[in-house]
C-alpha cells in the first residue's frame, strides 16, 4: 500500500532495513523533512543521492529505492545542524515526488523480501557468519561483539542486510544489495564483496606488521644506541656533543663525499663488517684505517686553476732568472688549457745538475697554475709498496707516496714533484721504476689501483713534475716523460740570481737592516769567480751566508756599522781563493790539452796529460778511466800510428818508445767518448814535440779514418769553457745546430770552431804547424836491428 513520507536525501550512505543510523543534518529542507516528521508520526524516507556533492537534489538526483525509517531521536547543536538517530525499517520504491515545498514529499511503495528456504540457504548464512567473523578480525573499525550478534540472526534477509551495512564498500555496490530483494543472491553479493576486501585487508595487515617491526626496530636501535652514548659518556670516550659516534659520522661522510661508484660499494661494505666488529678489536681497527684513509682523499674536490697567461708569465719570472725553454713551456700548457679546460696534466722531467733551481721551479709552476704543491723524494726508494702501498694482509700496511700524499693535498688536482728519480733503487722487493710507469702515463693513471685501497684513483687531472740530475733511468719511463734540460747558469746569470734573490735572502736570515750589508757588483763577480766552480747556485749562496755572518760579527763586535765587500776586502771575509780564473794551464805544454767533460754537477774542464818513455809500442792509461774511454784512447792511439809519417813522426819511433796518457784527479771516475779529439792532440804533441796551445779546449770523438763525431752536454761544457779562462773551443761540426740553444753572451765570449777531422784539430791546437815525412819499406828496413846469422853464431874478429 503507498504511502506519503517526507524525503531525507543521504549522502555517502546507505541505510539498509533494521539499521538504527545516526545522521548529521544540515541542509534546510533536509532538517524541514526531519522536523515534518516529528511533528506526524515520526516516519521518513531515506534514499541515497547519486552525486553526493549536489547540495539541492530533485527527483532525478536520487536512487529509485531507499528504506522508510522511523526517527528515534533528534538533536539540534549549537552550529544549526541537526544529529538524528533514525531505524530502517522496510525497503521502498520510490514512485512519485513533490519539490515545490519547503521539504521534499514522495508517495513510496513498500517492497516485500522474495521467500526462500531450504538447507542450500541455511549454509550460504553459516557461511557468510564465517566469512564476516574472518572480515571483522582484520578490519579495526568494527566492534568485536558485531560477529557474535550476526550469528544469532536466524533470518536470511535481515543477515544479508546486516551485513551489507557493515562491510565497507562504495556506495553504489551497496544500493545494488539493497535493490536485490532476493535474501539469497543478497547474500552471495555480500560473500564476494568480503571475498575482495578481505584480500586488501590481508595486505594492509602484512603492511602494519612491517611498518610496526621497522619501528620497533629503529625504536630499539635507538634505544641501545642511547644506551652506548651512556656508555661511552661514562667510560669519558665521549664528549657531550656527542663527538664519539664513529659509526654515524662515518655514514655521514660516506652519504655526503661524491665518491665513485667503486669507492662507496666499498666503504658501505667496510663499515658494515665495521658494524659487527668489537669496536677495541684488532680487525675493528683496520677497517677504520681504511675507511679514514679512503674517506679522507679529494673526492671532487678540485683547486680553481689560474687561466691567466701574463699573471703566470709575471710569477715565473719573479721566481727565476733565466731558464726561458721551461718557462715558455709552462705557459704554452696554461694556453692550451684556458681555450680546452680539458687538458691532462702534462708530466715533465726537469734534468739538470745540483743547484740550478729544479725544486724551487717545481714550486713557482704550482704557484702560477693556482695548483697545490706536493713534494716527493725518491731518492734511496727501494721497495715498490713505497709507490703502489702494502696489502691489506700484512701488520701495519700503509697506502704508497702517491695515494698518502695526494690525501694530504686535499685537492685532486695538486702539482706533484717527483725528486731525485734518477736515484731510485732496486732489489728484491721489486722495482719502483717500473711502479712508476703506471703513474706517470696519461693514458693509464687515470685508474691507477693503489694495493692498500684495492679501488681505482683517478690521477689524470695531477700535473706531475720530476727531477733528475741526469738520464739514467729506464727507457719505458723516459719515454713517458717530456725532458727538459736545465744545463746550468753563465756567470751572468749567477750574477743577476745574487742580486735579485739570494743576497736579500740571506740579509733577511741574518737579521741585517737595510745598508749594513752590501755586496758590490766586482765584489760578486769575483766571489764567483774564485770562490765558487758549479753549474748552480748552491756553494754561492753558501758563501754569501759566509759573508753575512762575518758582517754581521763584526757590527755587533762595534768594529763597523756597515760592511761593504768590494774585490779588495773579499780575502778578508771569504778566505783564500779556492779556484783559479782565467786559463787551464798557465802556459803552452807538450802532450797536455785541455779537454771538456760533463758531469752530473755541470761541465768541467779535463787536462789530458800524454808522456813517452822507453819500451816497444805500448800504450798505458791512468787516472781511472772507463772501459769507454779506454778504447777512445786505443782508437786515438791507432790512428796516430796508421798516419805517423804525415804527421812528421818516426813509424820506427813507435817501436822504441811507450806512451803514457795520463787523466790527473786519478779518484774521480772517468768516463765517455767525447776526448777523443784530445787523446790524438796530446799523443802527437809529446812524439812531435810540438807545445799545445794554452787558450785552447776541445771536445769530440775521433774514428779509425779520422772523423770527428758529435757529442752531448754541449752547453754545460761551454760553460767550463767560459769559467776556465779558455778563449777557443773546437766542437764537432754536427754540433753546429746546437749552438743556437746556447745563450749569445756565451758565444760572444767564446770562439767556436766547428771541426771536421783530425786535421784541422792539430792546425788549430799546435803552436807550430806540422811537417809530414816521406817515409818508405827501405827507411822500415835500416832502421831494425841486424838478423843473427842463423847456426853460425857470431862471426870471431881479431
Amino acid at each position: 500500500m503507498k504511502q506519503s513520507y517526507p524525503v531525507l536525501p543521504l549522502r555517502d550512505i546507505v541505510v539498509f532495513p533494521h539499521m538504527i543510523v545516526p545522521l548529521f543534518v544540515g541542509r534546510d529542507k533536509s532538517v524541514a523533512a526531519l522536523e515534518a516528521a516529528m511533528a506526524d508520526d515520526k516516519e521518513i524516507f531515506l534514499v541515497a543521492q547519486l552525486d553526493p556533492a549536489e547540495d539541492d537534489p530533485g527527483r532525478e538526483d536520487l536512487y529509485d529505492t531507499g528504506v522508510s525509517a522511523e526517527v528515534l531521536q533528534l538533536l539540534k547543536l549549537p552550529d544549526g545542524t541537526v544529529r538524528v538517530l533514525v531505524a530502517g525499517k522496510e525497503r521502498g520504491s520510490l514512485v512519485t515526488m513533490e519539490e515545490g515545498g519547503a521539504f521534499l514529499t514522495a508517495t513510496v511503495a513498500p517492497i516485500d523480501d522474495d521467500a526462500v528456504e531450504g538447507t542450500e540457504i541455511q549454509a550460504l548464512m553459516r557461511s557468510v557468519v564465517d566469512q564476516f567473523e574472518n572480515y571483522a578480525k582484520l578490519n579495526r573499525k568494527l566492534p568485536a561483539e558485531t560477529a557474535v550478534q550476526l550469528a544469532e540472526l536466524e533470518d536470511a534477509s535481515r543477515l544479508a542486510d546486516a551485513v551489507a551495512a557493515n562491510i565497507a564498500v562504495k556506495v553504489a555496490e551497496k544500493q545494488s544489495l539493497l535493490v536485490e530483494t532476493n535474501p539469497m543472491k543478497r547474500l552471495e553479493m555480500v560473500f564476494a564483496f568480503m571475498e575482495g576486501e578481505l584480500g586488501v585487508l590481508q595486505v594492509e595487515k602484512k603492511i602494519r606488521s612491517r611498518v610496526k617491526r621497522q619501528m620497533e626496530k629503529t625504536q630499539r636501535e635507538y634505544y641501545l644506541n642511547e644506551q652506548l652514548k651512556a656508555i661511552q659518556r661514562e667510560l669519558g670516550n665521549e664528549g657531550e656533543e656527542g663527538d664519539g659516534d664513529e659509526i654515524a659520522e662515518l655514514t655521514q661522510k660516506i652519504a655526503t663525499l661524491k665518491l665513485s661508484k667503486e669507492a662507496r660499494t666499498k666503504a658501505q661494505a667496510e663499515l658494515k663488517k665495521l658494524k659487527t666488529m668489537a669496536p677495541m678489536s684488532a680487525e675493528a681497527t683496520v677497517v677504520r684505517n681504511y675507511l679514514d684513509v679512503l674517506l679522507g682523499l679529494p673526492w671532487g674536490k678540485k683547486s680553481k686553476l689560474k687561466k691567466d697567461i701574463a699573471e703566470a708569465q709575471g710569477v715565473l719570472d719573479e721566481d727565476h732568472y733565466a731558464l726561458e725553454k721551461v718557462k715558455d713551456r709552462i705557459v704554452e700548457y696554461l694556453a692550451v688549457q684556458a681555450r680546452t679546460n680539458k687538458l691532462k696534466g702534462p708530466i715533465l722531467c726537469l734534468v739538470g745538475p745540483p743547484g740550478v733551481g729544479k725544486t724551487s721551479l717545481g714550486k713557482s709552476i704550482a704557484k702560477a697554475t693556482g695548483r697545490e704543491f706536493i713534494r716527493q723524494s725518491l731518492g734511496g726508494v727501494r721497495d715498490e709498496a713505497e709507490i703502489r702501498g702494502h696489502r691489506r694482509t700484512y701488520i701495519g700496511s700503509l697506502p704508497g707516496k702517491i695515494v698518502s700524499n695526494l690525501k694530504k693535498a686535499g685537492t685532486s688536482n695538486p702539482l706533484f714533484l717527483l725528486d731525485e728519480i734518477d736515484k731510485l733503487g732496486q732489489d728484491f722487493r721489486g722495482d719502483p721504476a717500473s711502479a712508476l710507469l703506471e703513474v706517470l702515463d696519461p693514458e693509464q693513471n687515470n685508474k691507477f689501483n693503489d694495493h692498500y685501497l684495492e679501488i681505482d684513483i683517478d690521477l689524470s687531472d695531477v700535473m706531475f713534475v720530476c727531477t733528475a740530475n741526469s738520464l739514467n733511468l729506464p727507457q719505458p719511463l723516459l719515454d713517458r716523460m717530456e725532458i727538459i734540460r736545465l744545463e746550468g747558469y753563465t756567470e751572468d746569470e749567477k750574477l743577476e740570481i745574487a742580486k735579485g734573490h739570494l743576497i736579500a735572502k740571506q740579509i733577511e736570515a741574518h737579521g741585517l737592516k737595510d745598508g749594513e750589508f752590501v755586496l758590490t757588483d766586482e765584489g760578486l763577480r769575483q766571489l764567483i769567480q774564485k770562490y765558487t766552480r758549479e753549474a748552480g747556485v748552491r756553494t754561492l749562496e753558501r758563501e754569501i751566508a759566509r759573508l753575512a755572518r762575518k758582517a754581521l760579527r763584526k757590527i755587533l763586535e762595534g768594529k763597523a756599522e756597515s760592511v761593504t765587500i768590494t774585490p779588495e776586502n773579499l780575502a778578508e771575509f771569504a778566505g783564500v781563493p779556492k779556484y783559479r780564473h782565467e786559463l787551464g794551464e798557465e802556459e803552452n805544454q807538450i802532450g797536455a790539452v785541455t779537454g771538456l767533460a760533463w758531469t752530473e754537477v755541470g761541465g768541467e774542464l779535463l787536462t789530458i796529460e800524454s808522456v813517452t818513455v822507453p819500451g816497444k809500442g805500448a800504450i798505458k792509461t791512468t787516472g781511472k778511466l772507463g772501459d769507454v774511454m779506454k778504447e777512445s784512447v786505443e782508437a786515438a792511439f791507432s790512428f796516430v800510428k796508421a798516419r805517423s809519417p804525415a804527421y812528421g813522426i818516426k813509424p820506427s819511433l813507435l817501436q822504441r818508445k811507450d806512451i803514457h796518457v795520463h787523466l790527473p784527479e786519478g779518484a774521480v771516475p772517468k768516463d765517455g767518448p767525447s776526448a777523443g779529439i784530445g787523446l790524438v792532440t796530446a799523443i802527437v804533441s809529446t812524439l812531435t814535440g810540438i807545445a799545445v796551445r794554452k787558450d785552447i779546449a776541445m771536445t769530440g770523438e775521433v774514428t779509425l779514418r779520422g772523423r770527428v763525431l758529435p757529442i752531448g752536454g754541449l752547453k754545460e761544457k761551454l760553460l767550463a769553457a767560459m769559467r776556465g779562462g779558455i778563449k777557443t773551443v773546437l766542437i764537432p761540426d754536427e754540433n753546429q745546430k746546437d749552438l743556437a740553444e746556447i745563450p749569445q753572451n756565451i758565444r760572444d765570449a767564446l770562439e767556436i770552431v766547428p771541426v771536421k777531422h783530425v786535421d784541422e784539430v792539430l792546425r788549430l791546437a799546435l803552436t807550430e804547424p806540422l811537417a809530414p815525412i816521406d817515409w818508405t819499406e827501405h827507411d822500415e828496413l835500416a832502421v831494425q836491428p841486424p838478423a843473427a846469422a842463423s847456426g853460425l853464431g857470431d862471426p870471431l874478429h881479431h
